[in-house]
């Protein structure tokens, strides 16, 4: 049986006509997808990005104390779950995105520390994004470099000078390209599951790989076979809830056509799909970088599906000091947090090997904006988890100093993926305060 094991690769897929299904970790494979075994020591991680639209109120927000003995602020209460693996950043700032009114600077340059060029036309410019550099790191081996996710579509119109295209995109492939996100669960789906080329099917993926995965259980032992049934079945529920999604409009594939703020399943169930589907991708190796915008920039998203909240995100934003609007801002910014919460959770729930998913991935939640109200790109709400493979001492709310370059952080994460930049956007060095010692 030993024998065997060793015939299994990180690479190992079920094949199937028009379906391709990466695997889950697996006893039976090669010892440096799931073990301290790389030349450095540590293992290889996962990078996921979250990105909040319309920033915080800031009262409810930062924790008023500091290290690891801190107490959870209001906004924060959902990661009591996961405090231990969750870093509370206090202090960043994003320096080339404070020119300009509005949202599009702050939004579009979050992951480039990059100014982009005002402009409302076809020569947009920004820089390539630390989510991209690292996914040409770590692509080698997985089927997609990277996926991008989101919830409402980019629209190619003018605001303030500004075309939209940059509130609507956080991941760029290069200075002129924006990576395209997918807000359609079904073809995000397809995405990760099927051949590229081979469209949207009536059958199942698992269905199309049933052959390939009944060789494969003869070939592992009885652990490996019950993580792979396990596994087999979550994405099989995952496309059934797409699925129900779907026919929940006005017949077959209405999910692909129908306009995403107008779909049956509403705000909530969109994310939670979405973020599923991200947690999968990565279970299954199928990528091992992703992000995910919950709204565009600007994005007035009617949060009337929240207890207590009635209008719009971003009009609710701009709270002008008054209660009763500040009271209904902080509720959205705790649901934003209790998804990221649930997605890291999700996480740490599959084990690999002696670690699980969330140790073996970086999770970075922020938004480009500190105060809606005031558009402030100082003091930015910045939230890390996981272990980076060993690399991050997590748990901890840490207050670096007074503007600290945010790409200082991406610097440092770029290194948690294996990236061995010298310098990133406007960087001065790596929080080695955020690194096991």
């Amino acid at each position: 049986m030993a024998d065997r094991f060793r015939k299994l690769t990180r690479r190992t897929f079920l094949r199937g006509a028009g379906a391709c299904v990466a695997l889950p970790w697996l006893d039976a494979m090669t010892p440096w997808a799931h073990s301290a075994s790389s030349p450095d020591g540590f293992r290889p991680s996962r990078l996921a990005v979250l990105f909040m639209p319309n920033g915080v109120l800031p009262s409810h927000w930062t924790p008023k104390s500091d290290g690891e003995g801190y107490a959870l602020s209001p906004s924060l209460q959902p990661l009591a779950p996961i405090k231990n693996r969750v870093l509370v950043l206090t202090g960043m700032r994003n320096k080339k995105s404070n020119f300009g009114e509005g949202h599009y600077v702050k939004t579009s340059g979050l992951l480039t520390g990059e100014a982009i060029r005002k402009t409302g036309g076809r020569d947009i410019r920004n820089a390539v994004s630390m989510d991209q550099l690292a996914a040409r790191q770590v692509e080698n081996g997985t089927r997609l470099p990277s996926i991008e996710l989101g919830t409402e579509p980019a629209r190619h119109v003018v605001d303030m000078g500004f075309s939209t295209v940059y509130g609507a995109h956080v991941s760029w492939r290069t200075p002129t390209t924006p990576a395209p996100k997918e807000i359609h669960p079904r073809r995000a789906f397809d995405r990760l599951f099927r051949t590229l080329g081979a469209g949207a099917s009536d059958i199942s993926v698992l269905d199309l790989v049933m052959e390939d995965a009944a060789r494969l259980k003869g070939r592992v032992g009885r652990a490996d076979r019950q993580k792979l049934d396990e596994y087999l079945d979550g994405v099989r529920e995952l496309e059934r809830r797409i699925e129900a999604w779907a026919a929940r409009g006005s017949g077959p594939g209405a999910g692909l056509t129908r306009p995403a703020d107008r779909w049956p399943g509403g705000h909530q169930e969109h994310v939670d799909i979405m973020l599923d589907l991200i947690v999968s991708a990565f279970q299954s190796g199928s990528t091992r970088v992703a992000s995910f915008m919950f709204g565009n920039a600007v994005s007035n998203k009617d949060f009337s599906f929240l207890d207590g909240v009635k209008g719009g995100h971003h009009h609710l934003s701009h709270h002008e000091n008054k209660p009763e609007k500040k009271r209904q801002y902080q509720l959205i910014n705790r649901w934003h947090v209790a998804a990221f919460a649930r997605l890291c959770e999700r996480l740490r729930g599959i084990k690999e090997g002696e670690q699980d998913a969330l140790e073996n991935s970086v999770v970075l939640f922020a938004s480009g904006l500190r105060d809606g109200n005031r558009h402030d790109p100082n003091d930015l709400p910045v939230l890390v988890a996981g272990g980076g493979g060993g690399r991050l001492a997590s748990g901890r709310h840490l207050r670096v100093p007074r503007h600290t370059p945010l790409c200082n952080l991406h610097l440092t994460l770029l290194r948690c993926m294996g990236v061995e930049a010298e310098r990133f956007g406007d960087s001065r060095g790596a929080l080695d305060q955020l690194l096991v010692s």
